[in-house]
């Protein structure tokens, strides 16, 4: 492909977790318009336990379980190559660095790919994240454990309810999502998910 082809490609991110409510300062810039509603192409789940949110499950592609999610495809005013910069550095949390994506030789359940889907969403080209799922066994009572636990972990707002809240607010269903928040509920003895969330908080906070 030549310099000039690839400059002139229309590109899009598609955000099928938090990158849709928090896409970050370098896409919101470098996005020209939003395409919602878009149904990915590949099975999502809660199925990744991040570090950077207490542990708490996030959504990322699996193989096996989960379901075809609601998204959306920011589409940018860069080239695939750029773009592809910009989306690594979001999920890896160097927004506003210099940081650039390399494809790694090896790749392990802690490394970051960035994908591409060609012909998507009405673009030449859409990139998406692909990260390995860590959570074992992948049930909704697990789920709802490791969730209960990042709340005394996580920022706030960054524990896996808040993310469970995020999600459902953006109409995001998986096969576990439902069971999941059920859990949630059942164990904190709670009517509602925001409920669960300040009576964890007040359980954790000084006395």
């Amino acid at each position: 492909m030549t310099q000039i082809e690839s400059e002139t490609k229309s590109v899009g991110i598609l955000a099928y977790g938090s990158l849709i409510s928090t896409p970050g300062e370098e896409i919101e810039k470098a996005c020209a318009y939003t395409i919602c509603d878009v149904m990915t192409p590949f099975h999502i789940e809660f199925a990744r336990s991040s570090r950077g949110r207490g542990g708490a499950p996030t959504l990322v592609p699996v193989t096996e379980g989960g379901a075809h999610v609601k998204g959306r495809v920011f589409v940018m005013k860069t080239s695939e190559t750029v773009a592809a910069d910009i989306l690594y550095r979001r999920e890896i949390d160097k927004v506003g660095t210099d940081r650039k994506y390399t494809r790694p030789e090896k790749v392990d359940d802690k490394k970051v790919l960035v994908e591409r889907l060609t012909n998507f969403a009405g673009l030449d080209v859409v990139l998406y994240t692909q990260i390995a799922p860590t959570i074992d066994p992948l049930t909704a009572e697990r789920l709802a454990d490791v969730a209960i636990e990042s709340v005394g972990k996580a920022a706030s707002g960054r524990d896996g309810i808040s993310y469970l809240i995020a999600a459902k607010k953006f109409g995001i269903v998986t096969a576990l999502s439902q069971a999941y928040e059920d859990e949630i509920l059942l164990k904190t003895k709670c009517v509602t998910l925001s409920d669960a969330l300040v009576k964890l908080a007040g359980d954790i906070a000084p006395k």
